[in-house]
Formats: structure tokens, C-alpha cells, sequence
């Protein structure tokens, strides 16, 4: 088999199996700010936060598409999509600066940089997004200053902290499974 084919495949693989561990984690979500109580944090930004470390920003990216399209056809929307688009520019505008900086240079430091960078990045997307577009469309209302200041952005904020906690406390334990070079090849030699 062509290399350039197994190495696609084993990416596509592993896209696909941090996808179905972040479709699961998205069953467990749960509000943590009275003033915002339909914005709820799950851990599904952590497989995608995970594969943008090992393979790099464009798979965090993919897994987040794949989660999102996943739960779409096994859930449906509650929210006519919105929820949905909501959390893959929320979870994009963390998963691209933090797996992007990481890619730069690979230790721990840089991973911190690059989480605190995208826990800022994804506050910022938080606000522009929900206050022109995202709660517009949920709750056919213009969002005020309170809700953006004491709801989008403390919401946003835990989030990124809870979701880069997370990822610190595991992922030495889970990369070398996932930059294994052939997955595939090495289930069968073992």
C-alpha cells in the first residue's frame, strides 16, 4: 500500500475516533452560570484540543466538524441549529491558536501559552459572535452589555480553563497511542 495513503488513512482514523469520544463526552453537559443557563459545558473540546496537539491544528479542526455533524444526525438541534454552529466557532476559535502555538514547539510551556492565548481568543470569538449573530438567531433578541460581560464571557472563560485542565492532566498519557505512526499496522503486530 502507498505510504501517502496509510498515513492519510491513520490520520482520517484517528480524526474519526477523538470525534466519537467527543460526541460522547457532549451527552454529559451541565450550566455553571445561573445568568446563562442554556450555555452549558461538556468536554467535548478535549479529544479535538487532544488531536490538535498530536496531529496538528487542521485535525482539531476536522474533529470539531465531525463532532458537530455527528451529534447533529444522532441528536438533531433543539436550538435549529444555532447551538450547534455556537459551538464549532466557540470550539474552533480555542482548538486552532492552542494546537497552532503547540505545533511551534512542542513542551509544556508552549502548550500553556497557546491554551491561555486560545481561552482569550475564544472569550473574544464568544462575545463577537453571540452578540451579532449566534443569540440574534436563538433568541430573536439583541443581546445586552450584562449578558455579555456577566454571562458570554465568565461562561467562556471556565470553559477554557475546565477544557485546558483537562487536556494538561491527560495528554502525556494518551499522545504516544495517538502519534503512533500506523495504527493500524500496529494492532496487527501485537
Amino acid at each position: 500500500m502507498n505510504n501517502n495513503v496509510t498515513r492519510a488513512t491513520n490520520y482520517l482514523v484517528k480524526a474519526a475516533m477523538l470525534s466519537a469520544i467527543a460526541v460522547i463526552f457532549m451527552y454529559f453537559d451541565f450550566p455553571v452560570l445561573p445568568t446563562v443557563p442554556f450555555l452549558k459545558i461538556d468536554f467535548s473540546d478535549v479529544p479535538a484540543l487532544i488531536g490538535g496537539f498530536a496531529l496538528g491544528p487542521l485535525a482539531g479542526v476536522i474533529i470539531e466538524a465531525f463532532k458537530i455533524f455527528l451529534i447533529f444526525l444522532i441528536k438533531g438541534s433543539g436550538t435549529g441549529g444555532v447551538g450547534e454552529f455556537a459551538n464549532f466557532i466557540i470550539g474552533v476559535s480555542f482548538i486552532f491558536p492552542a494546537s497552532f502555538i503547540y505545533q511551534r514547539r512542542r513542551n509544556i510551556k508552549s502548550a500553556l501559552i497557546g491554551m491561555i492565548i486560545s481561552t482569550l481568543s475564544m472569550s473574544l470569538a464568544g462575545v463577537i459572535a453571540n452578540y451579532y449573530v449566534l443569540i440574534p438567531l436563538y433568541l430573536k433578541s439583541a443581546p445586552s452589555y450584562e449578558m455579555m460581560m456577566y454571562g458570554i464571557v465568565p461562561f467562556n472563560l471556565i470553559k477554557g480553563v475546565m477544557v485546558s485542565a483537562s487536556t494538561l492532566a491527560i495528554y502525556k498519557k494518551v499522545s504516544p497511542i495517538i502519534q503512533k505512526e500506523n495504527l493500524l499496522r500496529s494492532k496487527k503486530l501485537a
